[in-house]
This record gives C-alpha cells, sequence and structure tokens, in this order.
C-alpha cells in the first residue's frame, strides 16, 4: 500500500454496503434454523414493548376513574409482558451466540483458505501482517455486524413501526408527526453514515491495515534490522504511517462526534413536536390523562430506540468498513485456480516434457518463454545454469503450477499438469530451497511437513540421512525444540539440513534442489553432497546451480538465457564447445582455463 492507495476504494461506494450484506446473508443461509430462531425471538421480544405503554395508560385511567378491576388487568398484563420480554430476549441472545461463532469460524477458516490459494505473486506483493489484520478485523467486525442487525436495527425499527402503527389508530395526527420525525431522524442518519463517515472511515481502516504491515514488516526482519543498525530507521518509519493514521483516524471520530450531536438536536425537536401535539389534543378534549401518560410512556420508549438507531447505522457502518477488506479477499482472482475437471494426479516415474510452451508473467510484453521444448527422461539428473532472469526459476515453477502457460503444455508421465489438482500434484515434487523457511514449530513438525503422520523413527532416519540428527540430538528438547520463527533460531546451514530432512521424508518422484548447499559450512558441505546423491537416486532431479561445482557430475545440464535453452549436454561435453556460454562461466567460476579435452 501507498500513500496513493487513499483514493482507492476497494469497491465503489454505491455497492460496498450491497457487497457486504449479500456476503454477511449468504452466511445466515448456511444456519436458518438458528437464524429464524434469533429473529423470531427478538420481534416478540420487542412487540412486548409495543404493546405496554397503551397498558400503562389505562392503568393510569382505571386508577383515576377508581376501577381496582381494570387497573389489576392492566397491571397484570404489564407484568406478563415484561416476563415475556426477558424470556424472548433471552432465547435470542441464546441463538445469536452458536449462530455468530460458526459463522466468525466460517468466515476465517475461508479467508485462511483463499489466501493460502491466491497466487505466488499476490503473496510477493502483499504484507502478511496486513493480510492478518485484514482477516482478523473482519471477523470481528462480522460479530458487531451480527449484534447491530438481529440485536439492534430489527428491535429498533420493530418498535418505530409498531409505535407509530398504534398511534396512528387513535390519534392519525400523532402518528403522522411521531412517524414523520422518526422518519427525517433515520434518513439524516443513514445519509450521515453513508455519505460522510464511511468515505472518511475507510481510509482510516486502510492507514491501520498499514500500520499492521509496517510492524509485521520490521518485527519478521528483526535481525536484518540489528545487524545494520536500523531500529531508529524503523522506527521514524513506523512514526511517519502512525502520523498519517492519526490525522485519518481524527478526521473520522471528528466527523462522528459532529454527526451524533445533529442527531440529538433533531431528536429534541421530535420530542417537542410530539409533546406538543399531545398536550393539544388533550387541551380539546381528545385525550385523557391516561392517554397522555401513553403518549409520554410511547415516545420515551421510541425516543430511546431512535437514539439508539443512530449508534447503530454508525455501528453498521463501521462494521461494513472493518468486513469490506475481509469480502475482497475473497473477490482476489487465485490466479492459478484447479480447472472444473482436475483431478488428482499419481507421478510413477518422473519423466517431465516441455512442449511449445510459451509464457510471460503479468504485465510483461514479452514471453520469457517462446516455444520452449524439452523433455527430461525419468530418473535423469539435470542442471539448470545461467544467469540471473534467464528463466531457471520459473522452470521449476511452472513444472509446480506456480503459473499457467500461455500457450503449449507441461506434462508429467504424459500427464498435463493443468489437469491435476494442484495440491496432488505438489505432493509429488520435493524442494530445498536455496533459503529454506521454516515454520515457528519443533524441528519434528517441521521435518515432519514433507509427509503428514510420519512416525518419530521415520522422522529420526530422514534427519540422519541429511545429516540433522547429530545437531539436533544436541539440543536440549531434540526434536521437540521450537526453531523461532522462520526458523531464526537456527544456522543457515542448520535450517538448509532440516529443509534437505524434509524432502528425504516426503520422498517425491520428482526433486528439486535451488543450490541447496549454498548455506553449507565447507566442514559439513561434503557429508551433504554425499547426502544429495543419496537422495537423487531413483529420482528424477532438478538442480538450480549458481556454483557450477554442484552440477559437474550430473547426466545432464541445461544453459539457460533470455528464456532459451541455448546449450544442453554433459559438462564434459559443454567444455568442448568453444565460446560456449557454459565454458565461459566455467572458467570464470574456476579461475583458470578448463582443462584440455581430447
Amino acid at each position: 500500500m501507498t500513500d496513493d492507495d487513499d483514493d482507492n476504494d476497494l469497491f465503489p461506494r454505491a455497492s460496498v454496503l450491497r457487497k457486504v450484506l449479500a456476503f454477511t446473508f449468504a452466511l445466515w443461509r448456511r444456519r436458518p434454523a438458528l437464524a429464524a430462531a434469533c429473529v423470531g425471538a427478538m420481534l416478540l421480544s420487542t412487540l412486548t414493548e409495543v404493546f405496554g405503554p397503551p397498558y400503562a395508560g389505562a392503568l393510569i385511567d382505571a386508577v383515576g376513574r377508581g376501577d381496582p378491576a381494570a387497573a389489576w388487568h392492566a397491571f397484570t398484563m404489564i407484568a406478563a409482558l415484561s416476563g415475556a420480554m426477558v424470556v424472548f430476549r433471552h432465547l435470542g441472545w441464546w441463538a445469536i451466540t452458536p449462530f455468530t461463532l460458526g459463522m466468525m469460524r466460517d468466515v476465517t477458516q475461508e479467508a485462511f483458505a483463499r489466501v493460502q490459494r491466491l497466487s505466488s505473486d499476490w503473496h510477493s506483493n502483499a504484507f502478511s501482517g496486513s493480510t492478518v489484520r485484514r482477516i482478523t478485523r473482519g471477523m470481528w467486525a462480522l460479530d458487531l455486524l451480527n449484534d447491530v442487525l438481529l440485536l439492534s436495527l430489527l428491535p429498533s425499527l420493530t418498535v418505530l413501526a409498531g409505535t407509530v402503527v398504534l398511534l396512528a389508530l387513535h390519534w392519525p395526527l400523532l402518528g403522522a408527526v411521531m412517524g414523520v420525525g422518526a422518519l427525517a431522524y433515520i434518513v439524516l442518519t443513514v445519509g450521515l453514515a453513508t455519505r460522510v463517515l464511511a468515505p472518511i472511515a475507510r481510509l482510516s481502516n486502510q492507514w491501520d491495515t498499514r500500520i499492521g504491515g509496517v510492524l509485521a514488516d520490521a518485527v519478521g526482519t528483526n535481525a536484518v534490522v540489528k545487524a545494520f543498525g536500523g531500529e531508529a530507521a524503523e522506527e521514524a518509519r513506523l512514526a511517519r504511517v502512525l502520523a498519517k493514521w492519526r490525522r485519518r483516524t481524527l478526521r473520522t471520530w471528528m466527523a462522528f462526534t459532529w454527526a451524533g450531536s445533529g442527531q440529538l438536536m433533531l431528536l429534541w425537536l421530535i420530542r417537542l413536536a410530539v409533546t406538543g401535539t399531545a398536550l393539544w389534543l388533550w387541551r380539546n378534549g381528545r385525550a385523557s390523562a391516561g392517554d397522555m401518560a401513553y403518549v409520554v410512556t410511547s415516545y420515551l420508549v421510541l425516543n430511546g430506540y431512535l437514539r439508539d438507531i443512530g449508534q447503530y447505522v454508525h455501528q453498521l457502518q463501521r462494521s461494513v468498513n472493518e468486513m469490506e477488506e475481509l469480502v475482497a479477499l475473497h473477490d482476489e482472482p487465485l490466479g492459478v485456480a484447479d480447472r472444473a475437471d482436475a483431478r488428482p494426479t499419481r507421478v510413477t516415474d518422473g519423466a517431465i516434457r516441455f512442449a511449445d510452451v510459451t509464457f510471460r508473467y503479468a504485465g510483461q510484453d514479452r514471453p520469457l518463454y517462446d516455444h520452449l521444448s524439452v523433455e527430461i527422461p525419468a530418473g535423469q539428473r539435470v542442471g539448470l545454469v545461467g544467469p540471473s532472469g534467464s528463466g531457471k526459476t520459473s522452470f521449476v515453477k511452472l513444472i509446480q503450477r506456480l503459473y499457467d502457460v500461455d500457450a503449449g503444455a507441461i506434462t508429467i508421465d504424459g500427464q498435463d499438469v493443468a489437469h491435476a489438482t494442484q495440491g496432488s500434484l505438489r505432493q509429488q515434487v520435493a524442494i530445498v530451497p536455496q533459503e529454506p523457511v521454516l515454520f515457528h514449530r519443533t524441528l519434528a513438525e517441521n521435518i515432519g511437513y514433507g509427509r503428514p503422520g510420519a512416525t518419530a523413527a521415520q522422522i529420526e532416519e530422514a534427519a540422519r540421512l541429511a545429516n540433522a540428527h547429530d545437531f539436533i540430538a544436541r539440543l536440549p528438547r531434540g526434536y521437540r525444540t521450537l526453531v523461532g520463527e522462520r526458523g531464526v533460531k537456527l544456522s543457515g546451514g542448520e535450517r538448509q539440513r532440516v529443509a534437505i530432512a524434509r524432502a528425504f521424508l516426503a520422498d517425491a518422484p520428482i526433486l528439486i534442489l535451488d543450490e541447496a548447499t549454498s548455506s553449507l559450512d565447507s566442514e559439513s558441505e561434503a557429508a551433504i553432497q554425499q547426502a544429495m546423491e543419496r537422495l537423487m537416486i531413483g529420482r528424477t532431479a532438478i538442480v538450480i546451480a549458481h556454483r557450477l561445482s554442484t552440477v559437474r557430475a550430473l547426466d545432464r545440464i541445461l544453459v539457460f538465457a533470455n528464456g532459451r535453452i541455448v546449450e544442453d549436454g554433459t559438462h564434459d561435453t559443454l567444455l568442448t564447445l568453444d565460446g560456449g556460454q557454459y565454458r565461459r562461466l566455467f572458467e570464470h567460476q574456476a579461475g583458470t582455463a578448463p582443462p584440455q579435452i581430447v
């Protein structure tokens, strides 16, 4: 997010409320029984308050004319209505608790699932802290929205309609005064909320989200901050964001303050109009003392609800604004989605084929690959070399279907990866990245991630094969040691060995190694190289290499340049090519001329 984002709405303003409410009502339809129970209980509870004032007026009239029977009847009805209100209100709250908790659980799970499946490009451009904030804030906004709609606005509108109708049946003029005043108040409140308060609240929410992103970015990379003494710079960066957030939020809160004062002023005018009309009716003999008590009591009940309606509409708008970013997550295109006919794939051999593949990244005019064709037989160990940006990493990402090709096809064992479910495809590919990222979980959980349900013995055997068991055994808690966020409690070499152990345990037919020994110290590199050799046996292995010493013993080397494979052969064969790119790279890294090939 940049400063320019201030002027960018997630949805067109006219459609925000509609989108959020449609999203919420779709969640309601999943639990129709609880929704109906909550609505019904709150309606019945509210109607008891609508019919209370007439009996209060009847009680006063009965007392005034000395009619004990009528007085006790009115008193009994008031008591019964009050008791019913308590019972129905309790039932409404009883129903809304599991109703809302279930919705909050669903929306959080589904948002997380959506984020997990968004494209790699989306994740590269998003702050993880901001994304978490969008989900959690939206989850709690849903709680507020349910409370406002079912426990606040529904009873308030019921009281309003019921009171106006009952008054109009006795005194049409008084009903009209009450109805017009209430309608004016609601129009003012809704207009302020949607036209004035919503836009500025949206901006303050965007900056609230950005605060989460800035905090997560700095905390997650604290090691870099410390290494360069950047604490003061990060604090200054946060201070700038907080200053912008403060200005936006101050404007929002002050707008709410002025809106609230305007609404109270209108309520005061409605009170004067209703009371004055009732006095006029009494003066002209069209209302008794009991009727006056009925009117005043009705107004006091309605006034409380009207006053609260202003707060409820503001809370409604606030919850809509805070859910807006969560709803937007569900509208994010997946980038790469399973096709309707996608089926789980099963890789047995691991033969890979690029057939006339054309591919370009979003926003690029020229394709990275233009009709690229290459085959990798099952069980072959292939190195990918070439300068940065030549297409090596994109090659393995397309095999995993992290992106879709523009033309052509990529097949594994003759199966088009575009027709396989992504989960089943990626379970057939084990990856050891150059910079391994670990979960803030135990070492056993990190290694076992390659095979859910693996036993402790299997995890330990994988660690032994990766030469990780010895350093793990020396830790006080062994395999139960927490590694810290992203594995920061381990050295680079230790993280790499954990990643290698994870690949051993996955036992996938296709293996991708992205310069997997680059983080290892020289003492352990030889042992790890032996482990890597064991890991590649019986698998199709693709090794992305920057140091050519790691690919000398491979079966085949593909040399990339500008998205094309310009050389293809073994190490010895490629060294015989005069002016060849691989030979130049090798001589540059070796610092000497290559041996004479005869």
